[in-house]
């Protein structure tokens, strides 16, 4: 039996909004059923990640979109894939997600990152007169997690909703700095590689290499982040990519994220240094029928020993991204 058969799947959202919706209503309906359709299929969970200033991205709120994701669901397990820390403080982040655990017990859990996820005028507007700086990031964490753990003597500071919640925590990272915190804390770890590939394998050999065991894992676990577009041939789903590639030549050069139609050729629509960047971006991107879908993912695998894989799939047509989702659920 192929390690693919045994690797569990799961499915990051960031409530993608297309040219035609009008407002962020639709698309966030599209998260549901999105969340509906993979909860039947299997998947292990699903994450809503936390972006700001954004045109086309409606995850903003991402406690508010859980919310309204674990109300409408039964049994997937819901997170941030993350919170971005610098932009909160940790008691609001503590009471948001242990209220969430509150009303949906065990299936709520809280990945962090420790960039804004936005751009520097953003950032300031989320904080005001607070001093957020990715440098607190682990300081930030250890604070978490005593808010979300048993309360301590003496403890004057209280998350309630959220104390004695055992909310788990995920480390996420684009780079290396994630990795180590996340291996010293004995923490599970998120890398970003359906965006940043390029320190993948180092950044999970740092995780391993370095992992000291805790109350939360005896050993590392590493989920790794996927571009997927799934199509019945190979063909149609390189057809089907070219929306995914128009939305980030778009974010290269600072216009609206929203999803556009696929098209018959990228071919005169960027520069050969856009071409290049947006390769870059989605340099672990599965893009195939479901064979080359299957034999991707299984060197995947082999490559990087991932125990989880996390996709992205950004698709004009709803049907065709559940359908992305249903053809890779089916080569388990």
């Amino acid at each position: 039996m192929s390690k693919l058969s045994n690797t569990p799947f799961a499915v990051l959202d960031l409530a993608p909004m297309r040219d035609d919706d009008v407002g962020a209503g639709p698309a966030l309906q599209r998260s549901l059923d999105l969340a509906r359709h993979v909860e039947r299929l299997g998947f292990s969970r699903m994450w809503v990640a936390e972006h700001h200033n954004m045109e086309g991205i409606a995850s903003a709120a991402t406690a508010v979109l859980l919310g309204y994701l674990a109300a409408n669901t039964s049994t997937l397990r819901l997170g941030s894939g993350g919170v971005m820390l610098p932009n909160h403080a940790p008691l609001v982040v503590a009471e948001q997600f242990g209220t969430l655990e509150a009303l949906y017990p065990g299936r709520i859990e809280l990945g962090l990152g420790r960039a804004p996820g936005a751009d520097q005028a953003t950032a300031r507007a989320l904080r005001r007169d607070r001093l957020g700086s990715p440098d607190d990031f682990p300081q930030d964490v250890e604070e978490l997690e005593t808010l979300l753990g048993p309360r301590q003597p003496g403890q004057t500071v209280l998350a309630v909703p959220g104390v004695d919640s055992g909310v788990p925590i995920w480390l996420l990272g684009s780079s290396l700095f994630s990795a180590q915190l996340a291996a010293q804390k004995g923490l599970p770890y998120a890398f970003a590689s359906h965006f940043a590939p390029r320190y993948l394998h180092q950044a999970l050999r740092i995780y391993r290499e370095n992992f000291q065991p805790s109350a939360v894992l005896d050993k590392p676990y590493a989920m790794i982040g996927v571009p997927l577009i799934a199509a019945p041939t190979d063909e149609e789903a390189e057809f089907l990519a070219t929306t995914a590639f128009q939305r980030i030549l778009a974010l290269i050069r600072g216009q609206s994220l929203v999803l556009r139609p696929p098209v018959e050729s990228m071919v005169g629509r960027w520069l050969p240094h856009e071409q290049q960047a947006v390769g870059d971006f989605f340099g672990l991107a599965v893009v195939g029928g479901p064979e080359k879908v299957r034999a991707r993912l299984e060197v995947l695998l082999e490559q990087t020993g991932a125990d989880e894989l996390i996709f992205t799939c950004d698709l004009y047509q709803p049907e065709h991204r559940l359908r992305s989702f249903e053809l890779v659920a089916g080569l388990r």
